[in-house]
C-alpha cells in the first residue's frame, strides 16, 4: 500500500513557485502526498490561498504572521473575522494561521505582535478552529497567550523548544510540525524531541519553499557563486520523513499511517478532505 502524507505547513502561493506551480504540485501528488495545508501570512493573501486550495484539492489557514504584524493595520483583524465568518462552512478551512510571535528577528514590535496574537486566538476560538502557530524562540510567550485564551489545539510549527515547553504543549492538546531541520544531524534538540515527543503528537511538514533539508540547503557562498536556492517544496515530505522514521524506528508505512492520523486529529476537517469525494 502506497503511503499517504499530509504536509501540514505549506505556503504554496509563494512567488518562489509563480515559475512552475503545476510541476510542484504534480511532483507531489506523484511523492504520495495526499493534501497540503496553506497557511496565509497576511490579510491581501486571504483569497489566494483559499482559491488555490480549491483549485487544486487541498487545504487552508488564515491568519497574520508576526513578521507580517509590522506591514498590517488594526482593520486586518476585523477583515480575518469577516473571513473567517464568510468561511465557516468552507471544509477546506481548516484552521487559524499562520499565527504566533517571533522572539529571533530584530526589531519587531512585540506589543503590538502580542496584540495581534491574541486578538487572532479570541477569532479561532470564537470560530471553533485550531491554530497554526509560529514558534521562534517565543514558546513561553505563546502558552502564556494560550493559557488566557485556550483554543480547540492545533499544530505549532517548525517546533523547537525545551522538554518542559514541550510537555506544556503536549498538554493543551497540540501536535508538533517537523520538517527540513530534523534533517540537519546539528540539529540535536530538534532531533531529540522528534524521537521522543508521544508518537500521537507529531506531524510532518516542509514549510515550503523554506527551511529546507540538509540535501537542499545552500550556504551564502554558494548562493553568492550562483549556485541554485535550494527551494524547498512539498515533494520532499516523504524523503524529509526518512528521517523521523529513523528516529523513531519506524518504518515508511508507519511513519506516514502516523503522522498524517495526528494531522487529521490537530485538523479535524482535513478527514474529509481526505475522501474521495474531497478529492476532486
Amino acid at each position: 500500500m502506497t503511503p499517504v502524507w499530509i504536509d501540514t505547513h505549506c505556503h504554496l502561493d509563494a512567488p518562489e513557485f509563480d515559475g512552475d506551480r503545476p510541476a510542484v504540485l504534480a511532483r507531489a501528488r506523484a511523492a504520495g502526498v495526499a493534501l497540503q495545508v496553506l497557511p496565509a501570512v497576511m490579510a491581501a493573501h486571504f483569497d489566494t490561498v483559499r482559491a488555490m486550495a480549491h483549485a487544486h484539492g487541498l487545504a487552508y489557514a488564515l491568519g497574520i504572521h508576526p513578521l507580517y504584524v509590522d506591514r498590517s493595520v488594526d482593520a486586518d483583524l476585523d477583515i480575518l473575522a469577516d473571513a473567517l465568518a464568510r468561511h465557516r462552512d468552507d471544509p477546506r478551512l481548516v484552521a487559524v494561521g499562520e499565527i504566533g510571535l517571533d522572539h529571533f528577528v530584530p526589531g519587531l514590535d512585540l506589543v503590538r505582535a502580542e496584540r495581534f496574537y491574541q486578538a487572532q486566538l479570541r477569532l479561532a476560538r470564537d470560530a471553533g478552529l485550531p491554530v497554526l502557530l509560529h514558534v521562534r524562540r517565543s514558546a513561553d510567550g505563546l502558552l502564556k497567550g494560550l493559557r488566557r485564551m485556550p483554543v480547540p489545539g492545533g499544530i505549532a510549527h517548525a517546533f523547537n523548544a525545551s522538554d518542559a515547553q514541550a510537555a506544556v504543549f503536549v498538554a493543551m492538546g497540540f501536535r508538533m510540525g517537523f520538517g527540513g531541520a530534523m534533517t540537519f544531524e546539528r540539529s540535536l534538540q530538534i532531533r531529540r524531541l522528534a524521537g521522543s515527543l508521544p508518537a500521537d503528537r507529531l506531524v510532518l511538514e516542509t514549510d515550503a519553499p523554506d527551511i529546507p533539508p540538509h540535501w537542499l540547503y545552500r550556504t551564502a557562498a554558494q548562493r553568492d557563486a550562483g549556485e541554485a536556492t535550494g527551494r524547498n517544496e512539498p515533494a520532499e515530505l516523504p524523503r524529509i520523513a526518512h528521517t523521523l522514521a529513523g528516529l523513531r524506528g519506524w518504518n515508511l508505512a508507519e511513519t506516514a499511517a502516523a503522522t498524517s492520523a495526528n494531522a487529521v486529529a490537530a485538523l479535524p476537517r482535513l478527514a474529509g478532505l481526505l475522501s474521495p469525494a474531497r478529492a476532486a
